[in-house]
């Protein structure tokens, strides 16, 4: 089917994600189009370099194309599941770059061996909880979600979410105290860690039991 074709018709993302795992380029293109510019926003923001945050997300989007089959709409939906590739794929490209400046620094193979020894575990660790998250993400209530959400994938505070959702900035702490409760008890105690670093301390703050 051609992209034409496909922007003619009502198609949701997890259609295009069907296709895309069939092997439609048209559809990997739609999904893109609609995609593509809060993926780099967050890249940007993480990465805070955009010629990087380009290249990390043409290697996001390859992986959609590799990997589309793998997703699973009842875990997440299929924005947050592109969102936590490409907040993934950012986190290994500082992890990356942090393995460098260790190997750079060491003296000798055998210590720089070491050094980069453990990034495969921890790669395949993060992995496993992003897949957590976004499965525990998509259970919350969409009120409470969309709070998430801005704070976590497009950087917003507390300020900006209350103006942006049109809410008293009381509410929007609020959702937040009960988002981050929700996914505690979600995700177990195991990953409280993991959960901290989800929220930007700007949403955090007044917001602990």
């Amino acid at each position: 089917m051609s992209q034409a074709a496909l922007r003619c018709r009502p198609t949701t993302d997890v259609d295009l994600l069907r296709e895309i795992a069939a092997g439609s380029g048209e559809a990997l293109g739609l999904f893109y189009d609609r995609h593509a510019p809060l993926t780099l926003g967050l890249l940007c923001r993480m990465l805070g370099d955009r010629s990087e945050a380009e290249e990390v997300l043409q290697e996001t989007f390859l992986q959609v194309w590799r990997h589309a089959r793998r997703y699973d709409p009842e875990l997440s939906s299929p924005r947050s599941w592109l969102l936590l590739l490409a907040r993934s794929r950012a986190l290994d490209r500082h992890r990356g770059a942090t393995a460098r400046r260790l190997r750079e620094t060491e003296a000798g193979r055998s210590a720089s061996t070491r050094a980069a020894a453990p990034l495969g575990t921890r790669r395949l660790e993060h992995r496993e909880s992003c897949r957590r998250i976004g499965s525990a993400l998509d259970r919350l209530p969409p009120e409470q979600r969309r709070v998430v959400e801005l704070a976590f994938f497009e950087g917003l505070t507390q300020t900006q979410i209350a103006e942006t959702l049109g809410a008293p900035l009381g509410t929007v702490k609020s959702r937040a105290l009960l988002a981050m409760k929700k996914l505690r008890a979600m995700l177990g105690g195991e990953e409280r860690h993991f959960t901290s670093k989800l929220f930007p301390s700007s949403l955090v703050d007044g917001c602990t039991p």
